[in-house]
């Protein structure tokens, strides 16, 4: 008997309603036979399937079966499809029958006993099942409350394959899996640390406060132990909180490879992802066999700090510069591309020089002028020209490590940048931007006006630092977000003045 099913496959974060054909034969198969460009793991999925089936008192066909997925020609990977297919199975079998099995998609791993083991990307898949027009899914206990985020799809968990055939047979009612997504955002949206933490550096701090209105990329050199890390892991506690369209993208990237965690539903705070300066490309910007994310897609939507920048090689360092401008990352193979959000802020830091405390006042710095130079040499130009701010991070003096003094804390910081971003989306009317960060040269020659004076101090900066046309862009983008911080419509002289200080490295390179 032929029996037909709904699961859906995924290639990278995208889902594809995959049709599950089970055709139990009467004679003629020498076993069971999976065909439709599976990979390993759900080749493997007979034999996981015949053990569940008779360790759950069901019989199992005398005779062998050939289970097809179609599309034929979409490489099918995972033990998602493991439930449906014991499902076929005993449909074909006749051991259970149902009016509503076209209504749902079915996703699952077995387990030898029967349970039903969480799998990966289930609200990708769930979001492919709503877009087709599918009723609800069904999915793994542990995977139902990440599926209930998508809201008008009926989504039932199971524990087991007993639990999935009694419920698709009509004798087992299940409840469908509600979740509150405004008490996970109220519960969970919440960080350990706050900006009034840091001891000193309210220099840092308003750079850091102009990158988190602008969105713009942030490079911090100082010497060890100034607090670069520290001030790196704060600067989330004054971004705006995740919006829900930015929480299910960011949690669609890390549910595809399995990183949400047991029973969540939703990522509730933005990610701020720490990569070691040994990581290889492809553990940085996605790729190996299956074509994964890297760290790049993990920080979409939150904070990508590159700690030691001048010690990740430099080929490694070359990737980032496309993600930086576009958002996205495209991991190519052979026959196919994967394309992964990578929107995120970079935040780097590294050190003045090889001994790190060139220009320092606690310690003398042991390097020449020629291993300075060759040190932040190794950061390409074009590379620096796409990090719209670098700052001196100095080192603390004791006095103000041990001083009492209240702190601006993150609260009141994000008051400030709350106040730039809505000027920002009050511009950008469209909903196509955001920041100025993203604008491009159009936008910046419409918004970015500046009077003689501005002019004139852009065009002394251009000429004694040789800066590029896309720094000259930089500068006016991060123009236009300190006039916003300060309530001006327009650009004043003092606002071009402090963006050209925040181009350090331009003097340097």
């Amino acid at each position: 008997m032929l029996a037909k099913l709904y699961s859906v496959a995924l290639e990278g974060i995208e889902g594809i309603i995959c049709e599950v054909e089970v055709d139990v034969a009467r004679g003629g198969f020498d076993k069971t036979l999976i065909v439709g460009l599976p990979d390993a793991a759900v080749k493997e999925s007979a034999e996981r399937v015949r053990s569940a089936i008779v360790n759950c008192g069901y019989k199992y066909p005398k005779t062998q079966s050939l289970v097809n997925l179609a599309p034929a020609d979409t490489k099918k990977e995972g033990p998602a499809f493991d439930l449906p297919i014991a499902l076929g199975i005993l449909l074909g079998e006749s051991v259970f029958s149902s009016v509503v099995l076209k209504d749902y998609t079915i996703v699952g791993e077995l387990a030898l006993d029967g349970r039903v083991r969480p799998v990966n990307g289930v609200l990708s898949m769930a979001m492919t099942a709503k877009a087709a027009g599918f009723r609800g899914i069904i999915v793994p206990l542990d995977n139902a409350a990440e599926a209930a985020v998508v809201e008008e799809l009926e989504v039932y968990g199971v524990g087991s394959l007993t639990q999935a055939v009694d419920f698709l047979g009509g004798k087992l009612p299940l409840q469908t899996t509600v979740v509150d997504i405004d008490k996970i955002f109220g519960a969970e949206s919440k960080y350990d640390f706050d900006f009034s933490d840091v001891k000193g550096q309210e220099s840092v701090k308003r750079a850091l406060t102009v990158a988190a209105t602008g969105g713009h990329n942030i490079l911090m050199i100082g010497p060890p132990g100034a607090g670069k890390t520290m001030l790196a892991q704060r600067l989330a506690t004054i971004l705006p909180a995740l919006t829900l369209a930015e929480s299910l993208e960011t949690t669609r990237i890390y549910s595809s490879v399995g990183l949400l965690g047991k029973g969540k539903a939703l990522l509730a705070t933005r990610p701020i992802r720490m990569p070691h300066h040994t990581a290889s490309g492809p553990a940085l910007v996605g790729g190996g066999v299956n074509a994964r994310p890297g760290e790049l897609s993990f920080a979409h939507h939150g904070i990508l700090f590159l700690d030691e920048f001048a010690e990740f090689p430099r080929h490694v360092l070359e990737m980032i510069r496309q993600p930086l401008e576009d958002g996205t990352v495209t991991v190519s193979r052979a026959k196919k591309s994967i394309k992964y959000f990578a929107a995120f802020l970079l935040v780097a830091s590294c050190n003045p020089c090889p001994c790190g405390y060139f220009g320092s006042d606690a310690r003398r710095c042991k390097c020449t002028p020629g291993q300075v130079e060759r040190y932040l040499s190794k950061i390409s130009g074009p590379l620096i020209d796409r990090i719209d701010i670098h700052i001196d991070v100095p080192a603390v003096s004791f006095n103000k490590l041990r001083s009492r003094a209240n702190q601006l804390d993150s609260a009141t910081i994000r008051g400030d940048v709350m106040r730039g971003r809505a000027i920002q989306a009050k511009r950008f009317d469209d909903g196509k931007l955001i920041t100025n960060a993203r604008m491009t040269h159009k936008q910046v020659e419409k918004f970015c006006k500046l009077d003689s004076s501005g002019e004139m101090l852009l065009k002394e900066a251009m000429m004694e630092f040789g800066l590029s046309a896309r720094a000259h862009d930089k500068i006016c983008k991060v123009a236009r977000t300190i006039a916003d911080l300060a309530g001006c419509e327009d650009i004043r002289p003092e606002h071009v003045a402090e963006a050209v200080g925040y181009r350090k490295l331009d003097r340097k390179l």
